[in-house]
């Protein structure tokens, strides 16, 4: 933040101004209203050093504007006043404000108390009946004159600066005194300039195409916040609904709404000005009450509790308070908020992976169970021994999770919409495993059945092999049927189950370590399993079965498939 704009009275000084260019007595009480209304503070080490500043943001540019600019000596300043009263800035109020006395003067002498405030410019400008003007006389203030400087504060908002209003009063010395807030001396109007980020609106634009609905919730006036809403791409010239009247509110008027009128215009707002962190808490129960997954960011200690009350906090590391960082699930170190897309890819991703893990260890075990099933019934030998089929549930569990764990987040699925265990209301909430999912499932693991059992009652005329080279390619077809099945859990919905892997090196390292322990199993450990040795003939036939159900997955997602729940439709048999 930098200050780039000053307006004395009604005329604007320079963007680069100095202290012969203001009116002495107007320039010392800019210095004392800067220096000694702040919780912000200067150093330098020493007379050539570089000097640093403190605070928040905007007390910085405030105060570096002042210091290099206007020749502010705080530390000076600090010991030739001393502090009667302050009145700290709250998010309700917008504003600080000082009373000061002269160290130097005596208490007989009854003006020597300064009364000095700051704040956003529109309230301080209500607190005023007179301002001064370029050459430091002090004017009444009329409702004309009134009239423009209310123009100067828009026209400065609509140039996207954060417009403060400094304001001066001098009262008699007393035993007991308050702060004034009426028949003030507007002093100026200093326009802050706060630009976005470059990164922010490509952000801002990934989150939309995914599905997030992104709202500003802010302390500036509604035409600074308008504009800012614009330039981050939150606000669309283009979009008729984000230029409704009820897109961009205040704070007081979404707090007095009725709790019904709340949760019916809710969902419309897009920019939230002059707010408090009361308001923000109550959006954010708000939109959790229309079963909406809400992510606030923050990074001030009164942003603690809409912290805690979303279902994600995000705070930033470097601005961030120590309050507002423990409220918060996810920390920024850096406070970039081009990361939070990548945090949605990566949780979408997660999700997306664990749904991939689950299809293919039910597949597996649905093949394996429904075939032990039938030969048990048909009064045949179990081709799945207990060791055979640790070793199948071994492979899988560990190797194959693992691969599919694998998986990066990719553009395409961050702009898919979201998972549909987190829709919007409980209506269209869906299990885990979904209804493309069980379509897999059930497809895959009958081709499997299909096929081990045609080996398991014709394998020995088929292939003119005996009984344990037959059962040893049961097993080998079996774990070679899930590693090709480790391919088609790559993508859930799409066809094409191969883009993208051959970036994916541990996923291809994982499936050629899953065949060759395969091999060394058949061929090294035949008395541990109880195999046999199988020739390029009968591997080949093992392969060629397993590679059949690429084609199959295909085929499979062609088949469309109802947005009703499966569990649902089971309920509407059971309660038929």
């Amino acid at each position: 933040m930098k200050v780039t704009k000053f307006w004395l009275g009604q005329d604007p000084i320079g963007e680069d101004p100095n202290s012969c260019s203001i009116a002495t007595n107007v320039l010392n009480l800019i210095q004392q209203g800067v220096a000694l209304n702040t919780t912000g503070s200067v150093y330098r080490a020493t007379s050539g050093s570089k000097t640093e500043f403190c605070g928040c943001p905007s007390e910085k540019a405030i105060l570096s504007w002042a210091s290099l600019k206007l020749g502010m000596e705080m530390e000076k300043l600090k010991q030739n006043y001393t502090i009667l009263l302050v009145e700290a800035f709250n998010s309700e109020k917008k504003r600080s404000g000082v009373s000061i006395r002269s160290s130097t003067s005596t208490k007989d002498d009854n003006s020597t108390i300064h009364l000095h405030w700051k704040g956003a410019a529109e309230i301080i400008l209500a607190m005023c009946s007179s301002y001064y003007d370029v050459f430091g006389r002090m004017k009444d203030m009329d409702g004309n004159e009134r009239r423009i400087f209310e123009k100067i504060i828009e026209d400065m908002a609509a140039n996207s600066l954060r417009c403060l209003a400094l304001a001066h009063v001098q009262i008699p010395d007393q035993e007991e005194h308050e702060l004034k807030e009426d028949g003030l001396a507007l002093i100026g109007l200093v326009g802050i300039e706060d630009p976005c980020r470059p990164e922010v609106r490509k952000a801002v634009d990934d989150c939309q195409k995914a599905g997030v609905n992104v709202t500003m919730i802010t302390g500036d006036n509604v035409f600074v916040a308008r504009e800012i809403a614009t330039e981050c791409g939150i606000l669309r010239p283009d979009d008729q609904d984000m230029n409704d009247t009820e897109a961009v509110v205040e704070g007081e008027v979404f707090r007095n709404y009725t709790p019904e009128e709340r949760l019916e215009k809710v969902e419309k707002i897009r920019v939230m000005a002059r707010s408090s962190p009361c308001d923000k808490l109550l959006m954010v129960q708000c939109l959790k009450e229309k079963c909406h997954v809400v992510v606030v960011t923050g990074v001030g200690t009164n942003d603690s509790q809409a912290l805690k009350e979303a279902n994600v906090g995000l705070c930033m590391g470097i601005q961030g308070t120590h309050v507002a960082k423990e409220s918060s699930d996810i920390i920024i170190l850096d406070d970039n908020f081009a990361y939070i897309p990548r945090v949605l890819g990566w949780g979408r991703c997660v999700y997306n992976n664990i749904q991939k893990i689950i299809q293919l260890q039910l597949t597996v075990n649905i093949a394996a169970l429904v075939t032990n099933i039938v030969e048990a019934v048909s009064a045949r030998e179990i081709p799945f021994t207990v060791l055979k089929l640790l070793w199948v549930n071994l492979i899988i569990d560990t190797l194959g999770a693992l691969a599919l764990a694998t998986e990066q987040p990719t553009k395409e699925l961050l702009m898919e919409k979201p998972p549909p265990m987190l829709s919007r209301t409980p209506t269209q909430a869906q299990p885990l495993i979904t209804n493309i999912m069980w379509r897999n499932i059930l497809f895959q693991a009958l081709y499997q059945v299909v096929a081990i059992l045609i080996l398991q009652f014709s394998g020995e005329s088929i292939f003119h092999v005996n009984e344990r080279v037959k059962d040893t390619m049961i097993l080998s077809t079996s774990v070679l049927c899930q590693v090709f099945n480790q391919v088609n859990a790559r993508k859930l919905e799409k066809k094409n189950v191969f883009k993208g892997i051959h970036k994916n090196i541990l996923f291809l390292g994982i499936i050629g370590m899953t065949i060759i322990l395969q091999m060394v199993v058949v061929e090294f450990l035949k008395k541990f399993t109880d195999t046999e040795s199988l020739g390029p003939g009968q591997w080949g036939a093992c392969l060629g079965i397993a590679v059949l159900s690429w084609p199959i997955g295909w085929v499979v997602k062609c088949i469309p498939v109802s947005d009703k729940p499966f569990v649902m439709h089971l309920s509407s048999l059971v309660e038929f």
